[in-house]
């Protein structure tokens, strides 16, 4: 019987466990024969979930290009009756969230983003949700929420875009000096060639420039110290 290169490396864990272990008691080997039997099942299981889940999202997309909003709610409903644990649940998810958006309804996109933030297992699906959650919070004039969304923990790639949402919501807010210090930090931590740097620069620029950085306690002493 032949075997794949996988699977043949499978054997030769066996068999090396088999050899250090097998000779001490005889139900640790038919319970590690049963783990890997079990194991294997579960890997051919989440296997066809995802090949399965790709095919639904698929339409999703096809619904979201067509930009007919009932259909992409329909397939992503779908989909995650039957992949919820998938990570295309969470995309569709998110992608229904940006036609309900799209098409005026604020309430089924803050329900399907609340959605990725509770179920979603990828650390950037939930930032991206948290962000969008942020826009619409803004758009609604709920600042407070929105501060709190974005004081959460986010991965660093995503840093320089909440320091610039904030400082957009710290604006609506009528604070200005607190959303050019935000501006000012997105700047600093985005790069030369990062899409939105542009924008930053302009509402920055519009709010007077970047804020110039006091000197610390011991800086301003030796200072002093030189003249």
């Amino acid at each position: 019987m032949a075997y794949d290169l996988e699977e043949q490396e499978q054997l030769e864990t066996l068999k090396a466990w088999w050899k250090q272990y097998g000779s001490l008691v005889i139900w640790l080997a038919i319970a590690g024969v049963s783990s890997f039997a079990a194991w294997k099942s579960w890997t051919i299981y989440q296997r066809n979930q995802a090949a399965g889940a790709s095919d639904m999202y698929e339409e999703v997309q096809k619904a979201l290009t067509q930009k007919e909003n009932a259909k992409v709610q329909g397939a992503t409903t779908a989909l995650v009756e039957k992949y919820s644990r998938t990570t295309y649940a969470s995309l569709a998810v998110l992608a229904s969230a940006k036609s309900a958006f799209d098409a005026g309804d604020m309430k089924l996109a803050k329900t399907q983003l609340n959605w990725v933030v509770e179920h979603a297992s990828e650390k950037e699906l939930v930032a991206l949700a948290k962000l969008r959650l942020s826009v619409i919070a803004l758009d609604e004039k709920d600042y407070e929420l929105g501060l709190k969304l974005l004081a959460a923990e986010f991965p660093a790639q995503f840093e320089a875009e909440v320091l610039d949402h904030k400082g957009d919501i710290l604006l609506a807010k009528n604070l200005p000096v607190e959303a050019r210090l935000a501006y000012q930090s997105a700047l600093k931590k985005m790069g030369e060639k990062m899409p939105g740097r542009a924008i930053v620069q302009i509402k920055l620029d519009a709010l007077g420039g970047a804020v110039e950085e006091k000197p610390s306690v011991d800086q301003a002493s030796t200072h002093g110290e030189k003249k």
